[in-house]
């Protein structure tokens, strides 16, 4: 039986002052969520997407919200998450003082927690925290840096998705294994192939130049196919 791959396409490779010409699309192309950026502008060099629009959103969509948080202060934000009415939340260990009280607080919402890693942050950092987290968020580049041609996927990404697989085997419950940071037509087959699941879709994928959205769907469900999937 074929794994299903989840599409979560990131907001802020859309085109930012025509969200919802650009909502609608991707609502079109049936992708299962979208990927929401909130970066507070010291976490990351970076600040796509203000509250304000991200509230806005909530109201012309009925796709699902992925949160990505990238900030100091994640309760602040994450708490405002809660309040807009999103899906799913993803802190960073890395400025998480107390992971496992975020956890709780996003779950008693019913709305499915996540922890993000940095590339260089092991895998021993959320082992802890496994077995109640709904997924795990790997960067497969600094965050906030995407808009960097420089900044290339990290050599050692595909080994860090198969160990996290082998970890999570044993679990009855295994959060999902999402993927983001040049998620690409080049290295998706060996994404999946290592156990990733939700791919974070970008510049390098779904938004692709010179081809358009509908083309690049298209194109990435035959991949996934390949890859032994299904989207």
């Amino acid at each position: 039986m074929k794994r299903k791959i989840l599409l979560s396409p990131s907001v802020m490779c859309a085109d930012l002052v025509d969200l919802r010409s650009s909502i609608k699309a991707l609502e079109e192309a049936e992708v299962d969520a979208l990927h929401i950026d909130v970066i507070d502008g010291t976490f990351s060099p970076a600040m796509p997407l203000g509250l304000d629009t991200i509230k806005r959103l909530r109201d012309i969509t009925t796709l699902d919200f992925d949160v990505h948080i990238m900030a100091r202060d994640n309760e602040f934000f994450v708490q405002k998450m809660l309040d807009i009415g999103v899906q799913r939340i993803s802190f960073h260990y890395e400025t998480a003082l107390h992971a496992d009280r975020l956890v709780n607080l996003i779950k008693r919402h019913g709305v499915k927690a996540g922890m993000a890693l940095n590339p260089a942050t092991p895998l021993s950092a959320c082992e802890w925290l496994l077995p109640d987290l709904d997924n795990v968020l790997l960067m497969l580049i600094n965050p906030g840096y995407a808009d960097n041609p420089n900044e290339q996927q990290v050599s050692y990404a595909v080994e860090k998705v198969r160990q996290l697989a082998e970890r999570i085997k044993p679990l009855k419950k295994r959060p999902h294994i999402q993927v983001d940071g040049r998620v690409s037509f080049a290295t998706i087959p060996e994404l999946i192939a290592a156990g990733a699941d939700d791919l974070v879709l970008g510049s390098t994928s779904l938004y692709r130049a010179g081809h358009s959205l509908a083309e690049n769907r298209q194109a990435l469900r035959a991949l996934i196919q390949q890859s032994g999937g299904h989207a």
